[in-house]
């Protein structure tokens, strides 16, 4: 506990004992009593959160922040808190820059994706806009200023879960006293209308118009083993395939930092047909299973990119006689992963997939035409339609009155 002592000409002095059991004193001078007290009770939290070896919450640094630098150079003095000079104002580039350069563990590829929201967080506040002047009220008009600008709702809420990423490094970094983002978010919808089932019927015909084998394999590692295109597709080595135990051991650059860096799946039958065609094919010393071409072109200095195979496929949907839809190799994963929770539990669709049951009821499980016809029998609701009459007249010799009260045959249908 602190103590506030009062000297003869009328100044005020608090003293209290420090983690190291030695007692100091932080001299006020004549303020008011109210001030005394606020100042009191400041000083006995901060020793309390160094005694049991936390941060200083929100509010406290809220408060160290705010008051005057003479009384802050007194608290600094006595150790309570850091010099003020060591906390000079950082401008919001600056601030993202030395971000992005320290976080040498992530790939190529997040540092390409951090690139539009730190756009968009320096267009909004402007380059030198000093971040610890940045308010909820104002995270909440950056908000604002990416819904007005069009963008996806799921786009909206990637960029501002980023947001609370830089700026919980700053909280963490203690240049911020609290994250301005930490309760701003946008809920993220669901795109049903950029969801597409590609059925057996449809990969037939897609794999019909492929120029290549090379292509031939790579939809038929999407569609049929729910590969990552490309960067699991083109990553996959003859040594990752297990032929007398049917397994494939797929490398995943995406889950890697992780601790993810690979999985196992089956040989799936529809996979082995064409793995064991390009395996016919490759050339003596081939290390990957699709030309490595296709992955120099794919893996740049940035990351993995499907730009250059999307291109390519579009033009295979096109010649198939389909239409290209949204997320084209998205969906061949999506299909695979749809058929196999059909047949296998989620648990285990998840663990070939390499998502999760949330992932996967969220991004990727589709409800098909065959599941409603599969409800109804095997039929279509017109063909039933047609049905039933028919099989009634039979029943009924085709001239037998129907009863007066119909109510029995209606409540035994609703069961």
């Amino acid at each position: 506990m602190a103590s506030v002592n009062r000297a003869e000409n009328g100044g005020f002095q608090i003293q209290f004992v420090g983690t190291d059991k030695r007692r100091r004193s932080v001299r006020l001078g004549i303020v008011k009593p109210k001030m005394v007290e606020m100042v009191k009770l400041r000083i006995e939290q901060m020793v309390a959160n160094q005694k049991a070896g936390v941060l200083y919450d929100a509010e406290l640094t809220q408060w160290i922040n705010g008051i005057p630098d003479a009384l802050h150079d007194k608290l600094a003095r006595v150790g309570l808190v850091d010099p003020r000079q060591m906390h000079r104002a950082m401008g919001l580039k600056d601030f993202l820059d030395d971000f992005v350069k320290r976080r040498s563990d992530v790939k190529p590829a997040t540092l390409e994706v951090w690139k539009q929201p730190i756009r968009n967080l320096i267009a909004h506040f402007g380059p030198k806009k000093d971040i610890t002047k940045i308010s909820e009220a104002d995270a909440m008009d950056f908000r604002q200023y990416l819904m007005n600008s069009k963008l996806a709702s799921a786009t909206v809420a990637k960029r501002l879960q980023f947001a609370r990423t830089f700026f919980h490094d700053a909280r963490r970094r203690k240049l911020i006293a609290s994250n301005p983002f930490a309760e701003v978010s946008a809920k993220s919808v669901v795109r049903l209308d950029q969801r597409r089932f590609v059925t057996q019927e449809e990969t037939t015909k897609l794999l019909d118009a492929c120029p290549s084998h090379h292509w031939r394999t790579i939809v038929t590692l999407a569609r049929y083993g729910g590969l990552r295109c490309p960067s699991e597709v083109l990553s996959l080595r003859w040594q990752d395939i297990d032929w007398d135990k049917q397994r494939i051991n797929v490398p995943s650059p995406k889950t890697a930092h992780h601790g993810k860096e690979s999985r196992i799946i089956p040989l799936f039958p529809e996979l082995q047909i064409a793995l064991e065609e390009a395996w016919e094919l490759a050339p003596e010393g081939a290390i990957y299973v699709v030309d490595e071409r296709y992955r120099m072109s794919s893996n740049g200095s940035n990351g993995w990119r499907n730009c250059n195979l999307r291109t390519t496929f579009e033009k295979i949907v096109r010649r198939a006689g389909l239409v290209p839809w949204p997320k084209l190799f998205h969906a061949l994963r999506s299909s695979r992963e749809t058929e196999l929770a059909q047949d296998f539990p989620i648990h285990v669709v998840t663990a070939w997939q390499g998502n999760t049951p949330t992932i996967a009821m969220r991004h990727y499980l589709l409800t098909t035409n065959a599941d409603f016809e599969r409800a109804a029998g095997g039929k279509t609701r017109s063909e039933k339609a047609v049905q039933i009459p028919v099989q009634q007249a039979q029943e009924t010799g085709g001239n037998e009155e129907q009863p007066e009260n119909g109510n029995r045959d209606i409540s035994e249908e609703n069961d």
